[in-house]
């Protein structure tokens, strides 16, 4: 029983709280880039859509198919995304890995919202579904800027 109410402590309000209220759910209708991740243990995906200007992020369409906790963490990127840089996604994305996987801090502003997820370090089958918004953010990113250089 004590695992049922530690599940039940994870998904606390504010986590269902960011869950329902994702930012950015319409998809661009001309993306510089578009990526769709997917965790193989749970199914859950996310696909984005970013338009870019000047190395910064100017639009940002997302598709959000995941448990509550990839959502509450699209809903942050989400949130977070317009004007970042591909460097500053890049370093969310890799704080959140550690901040999950190896008891690092929460990622640095303006992705500081992330820190909702702390209590899904114990849950390691949920990793892959908070990573997700990230990851397919990060690689549109860079799939934009490979493409506006050719």
């Amino acid at each position: 029983m004590s695992g049922e109410n530690d599940l039940i402590k994870l998904y606390s309000g504010r986590i269902l709280a960011l869950a329902a209220d994702i930012p950015h759910l319409d998809r661009l209708d001309q993306p510089d880039a578009t990526v769709k991740k997917r965790s193989p243990l749970c199914g859950s995906t996310v696909t984005v859509d970013v338009n870019m200007k000047d190395g910064r992020v100017a639009e940002f369409g997302q598709d959000v198919k995941a448990c509550a906790l990839g959502q509450a963490a699209a809903s942050v990127v989400g949130d977070a995304v317009i004007g970042a840089t591909r460097a500053q996604v890049e370093t969310a994305r890799d704080q959140l890995k550690a901040m999950l996987k190896k008891d690092g801090p929460a990622p640095d502003a303006p992705f500081d919202g992330l820190e909702v997820l702390i209590p899904a370090r114990e849950y390691k089958n949920r990793h892959a579904s908070i990573m997700l918004a990230l990851e397919a953010t990060a690689e549109a990113m860079e799939q934009a800027e490979q493409s506006n250089c050719a």
